[in-house]
């Protein structure tokens, strides 16, 4: 969408690994939000990690890279916490804060007069691999986020509800966004020695919270059920902090049970694509990328069920549970031997993901937003409910 005004924004996004993306949700969306910015003529800074990566720019997005604590729980603060003595002493018309745990540094910024909104991601504290410590860090986090912020954005009504009934605040509502350009496959199938639709495809991080030992579970209770008859499951993931988890799946691969690593760009989108089932088992966050990208893929997508996905999915998308009973290994026998109602749900989710999740209506929410917290003028935005 082409801006319908000359005014330029000076913007920066902190909280999230970088671009280009190579980890997560956060990094795909500060790509997909700063690139589309960018060719609205604005000046985007993103603060990243990857120290072995000096480039100054990608795609018209100006990198900042500034150091980092190692650990599962210094890390992320700590990134955040340089990149914001960085933001400091620049002149930035707003700021974009991401994830709850990063709130710690809204003080700093209202102290220095920067207009700043947080994006604060999911409910993170029920996520199973925070100890007490965690948790109270999240917790406090949601608690700064509603009285530093000038703003804050859920990406979820799910999420937006429980900041209402939580501290009685209101939050500002943009999704996630989603979408998959017009491309030829990339070789990854060949490499991975797999065809298309015939293989059941999972994407996330290997946390517990993600439930990727469970969907493995599954997975051989359907084998064993079909006797061994069942399109091979590709686990596409990595786990950073969870080093027992990660040696657990591995005891687990097999020529039917694949565990590529992390993949994206052209080679993520291929496999979405081409797989003939995709299995969302997240039970924490809000929008989860991942789910979205499936849909729009034009995938036939099994998610778990919970309020978050079901607002995603609605009845584009089927469920099943993991707890207390696991429903997944009969729910996947169902679905393959339906092959009408794969297609039929491929259609559903690629049009309620076109209609729902579109990224320039995203960036037309966002847009806005940074425009109101500039006080600058900027164009109207209308089409997408941010309430």
């Amino acid at each position: 969408m082409v801006p319908l005004n000359t005014v330029s924004l000076n913007l920066a996004i902190l909280g999230t690994r970088g671009v280009p993306p190579r980890y997560g949700g956060f990094e795909t969306f500060a790509a997909e939000l700063g690139t589309r910015l960018v060719a609205r003529g604005h000046r985007v800074t993103v603060y990243c990690r990857d120290r072995d990566d000096a480039t100054p720019s990608w795609n018209g997005i100006d990198r900042v890279v500034v150091r980092a604590l190692h650990g599962k729980y210094f890390e992320t603060v700590s990134h955040t916490f340089f990149s914001t003595l960085d933001a400091l002493r620049r002149d930035f018309d707003a700021v974009l804060l991401c994830n709850a745990a990063n709130a710690f540094v809204l003080p700093l910024l209202r102290a220095a007069r920067v207009p700043v909104a947080i994006n604060v991601d999911g409910i993170e504290r029920r996520r199973r691999k925070w100890n007490v410590a965690g948790k109270a860090v999240y917790a406090i986090g949601e608690s700064f986020s509603v009285v530093f912020a000038d703003r804050v954005v859920a990406d979820a009504d799910v999420i937006a509800n429980y900041y209402r009934t939580t501290f009685a605040y209101e939050p500002l509502t943009i999704p996630y966004g989603a979408n998959f350009p017009d491309e030829r496959d990339s070789d990854v199938l060949a490499r991975l020695e797999l065809l298309p639709r015939d293989y059941l495809l999972y994407v996330s991080r290997f946390e517990p919270e993600n439930n990727p030992l469970e969907v493995v579970l599954a997975y051989e209770k359907l084998r064993r059920a079909r006797s061994s008859n069942a399109p091979p499951l590709v686990m596409l993931g990595a786990g950073l902090y969870a080093p027992e988890l990660v040696a657990e799946l591995q005891r687990h691969q097999s020529a039917n049970i694949r565990f590529p690593g992390a993949l994206y760009g052209a080679d993520y989108r291929t496999l979405q694509r081409n797989a003939l089932i995709y299995i969302q088992a997240t039970e924490v966050g809000g929008t989860h990328p991942a789910l979205i990208e499936a849909m729009g893929s034009g995938g036939c997508v099994l998610a778990h069920d919970t309020p978050e996905n079901r607002e995603v999915g609605g009845d584009a998308v089927g469920y099943f549970r993991l707890r207390p009973q696991e429903t997944l290994s009969g729910t996947l026998r169902e679905w393959l031997a339906k092959a009408e109602l794969q297609d039929s749900m491929r259609v559903a989710a690629r049009k309620r993901a076109g209609e729902r999740y579109s990224w320039e209506a995203v960036t037309d929410a966002y847009e806005a937003l940074f425009f109101s917290l500039s006080r600058r003028p900027g164009r109207f935005v209308s089409g997408l409910r941010t309430s």
